[in-house]
């Protein structure tokens, strides 16, 4: 595979492997995530979601012609779709799921501070159709950050996500997770579900930890990974993310810059930091590491490209 190409042709990373890796716990490999990842289709016009504060939701409704282009602006961290995605490599889904407030159904939404033009399970759809023609990739999907769902909707979403990956999904009981292992079982999905109602059902794995600077600029992010670095990674898996965050303060005093912009402007050191990471089980190696503006800021074929760290010769 040539590392050199652009992340638009990465949708079988995972098969051309060295065969060296397919024995290797997938928690041990570098995997390109992406954060937020459903934000690239935000509705401008939807409510804002219910963890907003009632501060904000009235500013909200005085100033709505100057606080939606801002909330777009810096709650948008992808402009790729979701197939887009998984081509350029993408195997870990930061997915946060709400149910809106007085809808009668039973949809579910993606949110960012506002909530998505798609809903849920024809999203998760587009993910089991995909699989179906790339049989050995496998993804992390991360369903957390619930809003509005009660234990009733709980149960019926675990339900859909059962009826669509099927077969796909692989039980936790599989402590340690090697390609090779879910290549012969058939396993495609590793279904994380950040919620107590996850505990019933054997199929859904607990939450990933996400290693959160939030910071807004490029030495604030990489000087906290590499605190969290020196405290050694959890077992199993765990995400490093490489995005950046604004707080209002930051926003007001920056009418003129977006997350598009500011992410863009400090990526070539993030880029040199990513460089130098390890995968692997070390005190200090990494496993998912997640970005914003997947294909914008072509993180994913250097992520991948450090599990040639993990051979011992260069053969892919």
């Amino acid at each position: 595979m040539d590392l050199t190409e652009n992340d638009s042709n990465y949708g079988d990373w995972m098969s051309a492997l060295s065969e060296e890796l397919w024995d290797l716990p997938l928690s041990n490999l570098a995997i390109p995530g992406s954060h937020d990842t459903m934000s690239y289709c935000l509705d401008i016009t939807s409510p804002l979601v219910r963890s907003e504060s009632d501060t904000f939701r009235i500013l909200d409704g005085l100033f709505y012609c100057v606080t939606r282009p801002a909330i777009y602006r810096w709650a948008t961290t992808q402009e790729q779709g979701i197939v887009e995605q998984l081509t350029a490599g993408i195997r870990y889904f930061d997915l946060r799921i709400a149910h809106k407030p007085r809808d009668i159904s039973n949809d579910l939404y993606f949110f960012h501070v506002i909530y998505t033009h798609v809903t849920v399970l024809d999203t998760l759809q587009e993910i089991a159709s995909w699989l179906d023609s790339h049989p050995k990739e496998i993804v992390i999907l991360a369903c957390r950050n619930f809003e509005g769902l009660s234990e009733k909707l709980h149960e019926a979403f675990i339900y859909s996500l059962k009826r669509t990956f099927a077969t796909k999904l692989c039980p936790r009981t599989e402590a340690v997770v090697t390609l090779r292992q879910l290549w012969n079982l058939k396993y495609q999905v590793v279904l994380s579900y950040d919620d107590q109602t996850a505990a019933r059902h054997n199929e859904l794995w607990p939450a990933i930890p996400y290693l959160w600077a939030n910071q807004p600029t490029a030495e604030g992010l990489l000087d906290y990974l590499e605190w969290e670095k020196s405290l050694g990674r959890p077992d199993g898996f765990f995400v490093a993310g490489l995005n950046l965050t604004a707080g209002r303060c930051f926003i007001t005093s920056n009418p003129n810059e977006s997350l598009r912009s500011l992410s863009v402007k400090n990526w070539d050191s993030v880029r040199e930091w990513l460089k130098e990471q390890m995968p692997g089980q070390g005190h200090s190696s990494l496993n998912i590491i997640a970005g914003d503006f997947v294909g914008l800021i072509p993180f994913c074929h250097l992520i991948i490209a450090l599990n040639k760290k993990l051979i011992s010769s260069q053969s892919w």
